[in-house]
């Protein structure tokens, strides 16, 4: 199940991501294809004032759910310097403490997403241009918070069972070959993420 909803999560950004690009380059195309003179007869009936407002829209949905996405893969950074100096167990609790510090705050926001959603889908507010219920676009919000929520209470989970938490290598590129560790000519200590704390057994 979680398999499922981690794919089901990537498709969705995937699909947000392609969507808004295909759309904005629609738009410029068009922008620019009504102003030559041959294609101006063609052209000049098709209207794509939506297509800012709805690009604007896909990248919200998007932002929410990578949101969600970046807390499970590790890839949000944070300055921890003073908490990878503490002892194992003093760093543990802290770690513990902030994850789910984030897992409230995100259900708060989650809850008032929510109810503002439910407030105003009993409106007959819609957008400007595109005239679709607006409660449809703010719902980005409750569903992107909770899915948040969710992922600081997994992350925080798996962190009491192993002490590791989900690292991301900002230095690595897809479709480059990996460097050998000892080639690594810029490694350093950043102190950008918590140090993982390993079970003792872990190291025998």
């Amino acid at each position: 199940m979680l398999k499922f909803l981690d794919h089901l999560e990537e498709w969705l950004i995937a699909f947000l991501m392609g969507a808004a690009t295909l759309i904005t380059f629609a738009a410029v195309a068009h922008r620019y294809g009504a102003g030559v003179e041959a294609l101006q007869p063609y052209l000049v009936h098709i209207n794509m004032a939506w297509a800012q407002e709805l690009t604007i829209y896909l990248f919200v949905w998007m932002a929410k759910f990578g949101a969600a996405y970046g807390v499970r893969t590790g890839i949000h950074v944070g300055v921890d310097v003073l908490i990878n100096k503490l002892g194992d167990n003093n760093r543990g609790r802290f770690i513990v403490f902030g994850l789910l510090a984030g897992a409230l705050f995100t259900a708060v926001v989650g809850t008032l997403g929510a109810t503002f959603v439910w407030e105003i889908a009993h409106t007959d507010q819609t957008s400007a241009d595109l005239e679709v219920p607006m409660w449809l676009v703010y719902l980005a919000i409750p569903c992107g918070s909770y899915l948040m929520s969710f992922r600081f209470l997994q992350v925080t989970w798996n962190f009491i069972r192993t002490g590791e938490l989900p690292k991301h290598d900002h230095s690595h590129v897809e479709g480059m070959e990996d460097v050998a560790p000892d080639s690594n000519w810029f490694a350093m200590d950043d102190n950008l993420h918590p140090h993982d704390i390993k079970h003792k057994d872990d190291n025998k």
